[in-house]
């Protein structure tokens, strides 16, 4: 593997090399496309390579229609008000994730009902989630509503997380026994199969990121998926600012500004060109990873659910405090003390201060997860010398 940029951590009296979690990897066409834009002056929200990226992120999502916007965030703000969520409403939402799905929700004002992570591979809980709507709602008034708030639950939103899918069968099917949409959020797993079928091909819509820690990245950005051609074409009116009349300025109701530009979706293209290598390369990465951390007491490597092909976006690890003889938070300190970059992952979104007043259920799995996890140093090219060192320095745990 070619050997990934060094990056430097100063401070007043050292500095050293440091190994980081993810990184942007730009190796491709990113600085000859950006220069077209300069060079044409196609540089804001409209231009040739916006259409390119949108034809290109369509494909590997495995859907008819993409819609560039500003982030994935927005375009999860788009799908759910096109879902039909309103003010009022639920939406039953993976609680082991980063917070932008739950934030979604709120933006519509509505709220989220967070459902636990499954143990092995800690997606959604299908599980839950029919517990959930069969036990925990109730039909009422032509709508089917939580027992325990009044809401009416308007959609499902399933969260693949880390580059590996929810198990989508069981959540369709709970969709469709109560004529429920699913929007997905895919925006860690471009590239991940369930069944041979992309993520973000499953469900009504899907967002995708490219943020700058994502396997491809714009360094901003994000695409709303879908299959259903009416759902695009509001979709792209909404994220133009619901422009009726270009010349004369008219609009027909509230809009947003979410379009990506031009120069971000160039950089787009030159890393869709490249998304076979990046997810070869993190494939490779997770299985030497793998190979070597399963010997060590007290580390659990994630798997590949059954039926998926993940991308491993973040590579992360369970450390079992009783056998390695010291908890997630202990192995990231010491990891940082060797010039190792690592990160635990989201506190679960039940426990959020910013999301106190939404319904969970129970979230006990999430919670292990949450203390136990820890994310290590996988960024697209990352070399096998500076795998061996993150290696030696987990392995010095029982030592």
């Amino acid at each position: 593997m070619k050997r990934a940029r060094a990056y430097t951590i100063r401070s007043d009296t050292t500095s050293k090399t440091v190994i980081p979690l993810s990184v942007p990897c730009l190796r491709g066409n990113e600085w000859a496309y950006v220069k077209e834009c300069l060079d044409t002056n196609w540089v804001s929200s409209v231009g040739s390579f916006v259409e390119r990226f949108e034809r290109m992120a369509a494909a590997a999502a495995g859907t008819g229609h993409a819609v560039a916007t500003v982030n994935g965030t927005a375009a999860l703000h788009i799908a759910l008000k096109l879902a039909g969520v309103e003010a009022g409403d639920e939406v039953a939402v993976s609680d082991l994730t980063f917070i932008a799905p739950a934030n979604a929700v709120r933006y519509q004002g509505a709220w989220p009902v967070f459902v636990d992570a499954e143990p092995m591979h800690w997606q959604m809980d299908p599980q839950k989630l029919r517990d959930f709507l069969r036990k925990e709602c109730v039909f009422a008034g032509g709508a089917l509503k939580n027992r325990h708030t009044g809401r009416r639950v308007a959609a499902l939103l399933p969260v693949h997380i880390l580059g590996h899918p929810c198990d989508m069968d069981p959540i369709l099917e709970e969709a469709g026994a109560f004529g429920l949409p699913v929007v997905e959020d895919a925006t860690e797993s471009l590239g991940v199969l369930y069944n041979g079928r992309p993520a973000g091909s499953f469900g009504r819509m899907a967002s995708l990121s490219f943020n700058g820690n994502k396997i491809l990245t714009t360094g901003g950005g994000g695409m709303l998926v879908t299959n259903d051609a009416e759902m695009a074409r509001r979709a792209r009116h909404l994220t133009t600012q619901a422009k009726d009349d270009p010349v004369e300025y008219i609009h027909g109701e509230v809009g947003f500004n979410y379009r990506l530009t031009n120069v971000l979706a160039a950089i787009g293209v030159a890393q869709m060109e490249r998304l076979d290598r990046h997810v070869a390369d993190k494939r490779a990465t997770a299985k030497a990873y793998t190979e070597a951390l399963s010997k060590v007491p007290g580390i659990r490597c994630p798997a590949e659910p059954k039926g998926a092909f993940s991308t491993f976006w973040l590579y992360s690890i369970l450390v079992e405090e009783k056998i390695a003889g010291m908890d997630s938070r202990a192995l990231l300190r010491r990891l940082s003390g060797k010039g190792i970059e690592s990160r635990p992952l989201w506190q679960p979104m039940h426990l959020s201060p910013a999301h106190r007043g939404s319904y969970a259920t129970d979230c006990t799995v999430a919670g292990r997860l949450y203390r136990e996890a820890l994310s290590i140093p996988c960024s697209v090219g990352i070399s096998s010398a500076e795998i061996d060192q993150v290696v030696s320095a987990i392995s010095d745990v029982n030592g």
